[in-house]
């Protein structure tokens, strides 16, 4: 059986066996070393955070039954894309496609804050009024459905491995669940892991309901690209232990923490500009 096979015929128990582990360790950790005391309890928060992901998941395996993983195969079986069009090494075709990936995860974060329509279907992530390792995972099926599409694209044009774009999903799993989670981490260690890895302090200034901030620090995984495009954003102004989480506009915990509020949310109220740099921010609150 060679990689390709492997890969294919164990794929999904490789992703739910990274995606569970990872979860018990972090949910362990934010048990162990909280950064915030949460405003809704957990059990109410999980249960309905917990019952999107599973509902997202059986939409995608409805619609996209072979996944990600999949569509790299069916393009390396054509022969369609630049690593299947010249001779590279495997090694770099993995890492290139991992690193590649990543940055249209950014461009497309970038892309849902900027274009109003698209603000209603990301906004109900935003919308959690607290961000632990479940808000990670918090999306609408819409907006996951449009990400699969978008991931497709890249995986064609890339002609990505399929092994890429395992290691890739684990890793975007992986991360989301550890940026968002609410643990504690020693300043030192955080100031230097931001380097490599979006860190919980870095990306939990992008859950605050300041529009200058929630539109700061986009990276899922890898922090480079919000250094490299001036998104980055250190520290929040009001501190992470007393700065707001959400949506200012949204703060009913029936429309944005139970199940049919929170897929009801893109369809409530008029769609209005939601420009990203607007340079009279300030602390003013997001409320589009």
């Amino acid at each position: 059986m060679n990689v390709n096979d492997f890969v294919m015929n164990y794929e999904l128990a490789i992703r739910l066996g990274f995606f569970l582990g990872i979860f018990v360790i972090m949910g362990v950790w934010e048990v162990i070393a909280p950064r915030r005391v949460l405003t809704v309890s957990k059990i109410i928060r999980w249960s309905n955070n917990l019952s999107i992901v599973f509902l997202n998941s059986l939409i995608l395996r409805l619609l996209f039954p072979a996944a990600a993983v999949g569509m790299a195969a069916f393009s390396s079986q054509q022969g369609w894309g630049i690593f299947n069009y010249f001779n590279v090494p495997f090694w770099l075709a993995i890492l290139v496609t991992v690193i590649a990936l990543d940055f249209i995860i950014y461009l497309q974060h970038v892309m849902v804050h900027a274009v109003p329509t698209l603000w209603r279907l990301h906004r109900m992530h935003h919308a959690d009024l607290d961000i632990d390792l479940t808000t990670g995972s918090r999306f609408h099926p819409i907006e996951i459905i449009l990400s699969m599409l978008i991931k497709f694209a890249t995986i064609i044009v890339l002609g990505a491995p399929v092994l890429a774009v395992v290691i890739f999903e684990v890793l975007l799993n992986a991360t989301a669940m550890f940026n968002h989670s609410n643990v504690r981490l020693p300043i030192g260690l955080d100031r230097r892991l931001r380097w490599f890895v979006v860190t919980p302090d870095m990306h939990r200034v992008h859950h605050s309901v300041n529009d200058d901030e929630a539109n700061s620090n986009f990276g899922f995984n890898l922090p480079w690209w919000d250094r490299l495009f001036g998104t980055y954003k250190a520290q929040p102004r009001q501190g992470h232990t007393n700065m707001a989480i959400g949506i200012h506009k949204f703060r009913d915990p029936k429309q944005v923490v139970w199940l049919p509020g929170m897929l009801t949310l893109p369809f409530i109220g008029k769609i209005t500009d939601y420009a990203i740099n607007r340079r009279e921010w300030g602390d003013k609150p997001i409320d589009k």
